[in-house]
């Protein structure tokens, strides 16, 4: 199966709201039942160690409407772990409703930004993450995009994103099909697989930021999370 160049309903801008607000309640879900959020806290686990002092900080790019950040906070104060999120969307109704349901979460806050031109100082943040995010660009921009953030990070890059295989494809087709009658959701969740990367396309697409030492690893079901150890 060869990628898509096709663009996803959700690149386009002025989608009607209540479309986009059913869309990003079913992501939620899919990233519950898919591994988004355990590829992010299995990420986590990998590069935190217990009871760090005085916590962590955290730049999550391309949030949708936050549920990851949310987990992440979550888990981390079920480990007594003081963190911080900042979590970045560029879409206006996608960063309200992010705000909206993270409102419980003081250690969240959404602002908007292009994922291209982040408004951030070098080595802001311990951590730069983002999920189901690189898929949207073009093979070319990815690594220029990487080596961006990797200024951002003192730390830590950690990337979760899709792994395209015709039987995720056919599985997440069927999924949606069932799931839900939201036409974005129908839509663009099969054409996520096929704007993905196999593992070794992502292996090398990851390599050429040469921005550190490179550690793959398989979530299941297909998912990658990728993470570049950086400094410290």
């Amino acid at each position: 199966m060869k990628r898509s160049l096709e663009k996803e309903m959700m690149d386009h801008a002025g989608n009607p709201a209540d479309l986009l607000e059913g869309d990003l309640a079913n992501l939620r879900l899919l990233n519950r039942l898919l591994g988004g959020h355990r590829a992010a806290l299995t990420g986590l686990r990998l590069v935190v160690g217990p009871g760090e002092t005085p916590g962590v900080s955290l730049l999550d790019v391309g949030t949708g409407s936050a549920d990851i950040p949310a987990a992440i906070v979550r888990w981390a104060r079920r480990r007594g772990l003081s963190v911080r999120v900042v979590a970045v969307e560029a879409d206006p109704v996608s960063a309200a409703a992010a705000r909206r349901l993270t409102r419980n979460l003081p250690e969240i806050s959404v602002l908007r930004a292009d994922a291209r031109d982040l408004p951030f100082k070098p080595a802001s943040f311990d951590f730069v993450f983002c999920s189901q995010l690189l898929h949207h660009f073009s093979a070319g921009e990815i690594p220029l995009l990487l080596k961006k953030w990797s200024a951002l990070s003192r730390r830590a890059i950690l990337i979760s994103d899709l792994v395209r295989h015709p039987l995720a494809y056919l599985g997440i087709r069927l999924l949606t099909l069932l799931l839900t009658r939201n036409q974005m959701t129908r839509t663009d969740a099969p054409l996520s697989v096929r704007r993905s990367f196999t593992i070794p396309e992502w292996s090398e697409l990851l390599r050429q930021a040469a921005i550190g030492e490179l550690c793959l690893r398989p979530i299941f079901p297909f998912r990658l999370l990728a993470l570049f150890p950086l400094r410290g």
